[in-house]
């Protein structure tokens, strides 16, 4: 009796019949899937299509529960958008083999950069998150996050040949603007001024200019904060206004070392 009365009291607090942590289990062994068949030359690409064709209809069912809701039929135009996005993604790798020194080939950064992973799934929820689709472009790019420590929301737009070396500790914001040929280091945070609910909708995260590199732990906050072209941020700098195009931005802490041995 004891035992039923625990039960009922559980299902009391559930209050939300919509809540199915299916739906994130699904999207994960979904995410997987796509970027297998993206990349894997042993994978075969149209039996994997019509299988995430399949998949994606029962998971569009779990998340379109609103009256309106975008729902399976976005497959299909999303299936046309693949390729550009793959071209997108051969870029962004390319970019890394180019830049990182410790790449030793194309084939490496696919198999073992978490930036280039992190990347792949936001290039892949972000055309999700542009039909609309509810929940399932965020579970992507959160787990991408899980697994490589980088944090890029679904809805920041992020331009050609995009680099980031290490990725763990890098945050880019909903709104954030990044555009082409940007490097950035581990624990970069692009975000917002301070946090409010009545935010929503407005641009409250940076925009990066072409050709911009920020280097380890800068922080650059605030939707109206511009980093102009070619600049270079150093690491550790935080900034909260513009910086002009061609700058060099750097924090020089003030460190003293002193011998021990010294009396």
């Amino acid at each position: 009796m004891e035992f039923q009365k625990v039960v009922r009291q559980i299902e009391e607090h559930k209050k939300f019949p919509n809540l199915n942590l299916g739906i994130k289990e699904k999207t994960e062994a979904f995410t997987h899937k796509l970027f297998k068949t993206l990349f894997d030359n042993h994978t075969a690409v149209a039996t994997n299509l019509k299988e995430l064709g399949k998949d994606f209809e029962v998971l569009a069912k779990l998340v379109c529960w609103e009256p309106g809701s975008p729902c399976q039929d976005i497959w299909e135009e999303y299936l046309k958008k693949l390729p550009e996005i793959l071209e997108k993604l051969n870029l962004d790798a390319k970019s890394i083999a180019e830049n990182d020194p410790a790449a030793n080939s194309v084939e490496e950064v696919y198999l073992s950069y978490p930036g280039f992973f992190a990347i792949a799934i936001y290039r892949l929820s972000h055309e999700f998150y542009k039909f609309g689709l509810p929940l399932v472009p965020r579970l992507m790019t959160e787990c991408a996050h899980s697994l490589t420590g980088t944090d890029i929301n679904p809805g920041a737009h992020i331009g050609n040949s995009f680099f980031i070396d290490h990725a763990t500790g890098v945050v880019i914001g909903e709104t954030a603007v990044i555009k082409d040929n940007v490097k950035i280091y581990q624990g970069v945070t692009l975000g917002a001024l301070y946090v409010a609910r009545d935010l929503r909708n407005i641009k409250r995260h940076p925009t990066i200019e072409s050709n911009v590199t920020i280097y380890a732990n800068a922080t650059i906050l605030g939707g109206k904060t511009v980093v102009g072209e070619n600049s270079i941020i150093g690491g550790n700098v935080s900034i909260t206004r513009s910086v002009p195009a061609n700058s060099m931005v750097s924090h020089t802490p003030q460190i003293t070392i002193k011998n021990t041995a010294d009396k």
